[in-house]
């Protein structure tokens, strides 16, 4: 596998997070295309750093999405979006290193999430 920091998914999360998650702190996500997956499925991974792991380098949480290039790329921009939203919807609102599981991050969440993103980004845009 090879990382590479991915700037243009970094934006489109930032926008993404202003306008839904302000929990999210950004500045300690950030945003990886992977190369050479050997995964069958998965387009996109949520990473977190646990809290022991915090406490024994002594750093705060940070958050890792990582976005395999082989499918993300692919994908139309309004499902670029939407797994974008579904990596972050994995961020719990205490930003603390946990992570919300699949039984919260579902499709019909997802969809509603970017459902609420297109009308709040429509309103922004036409200010």
């Amino acid at each position: 596998m090879r990382y590479e920091f991915a700037p243009d998914i970094q934006r489109e999360a930032e926008r993404i997070s202003r306008l839904l998650f302000p929990h999210v702190k950004m500045e300690r996500v950030k945003c990886f295309r992977s190369y050479g997956t050997s995964s069958r499925r998965t387009i996109a991974r949520c990473h977190a750093l646990g809290k022991l792991m915090q406490k024994a380098i002594g750093i705060k949480a940070v958050y890792a999405l990582e976005f395999l290039s082989e499918r993300f790329d692919k994908l139309s921009s309004e499902d670029q979006i939407k797994t974008i939203i579904h990596e972050l919807m994995h961020i719990p609102k205490t930003f603390g290193g946990g992570f919300k599981h699949h039984d919260h991050v579902t499709i019909k969440n997802v969809n509603q999430v970017y459902a609420k993103y297109i009308r709040l980004k429509d309103a922004k845009d036409n200010i």
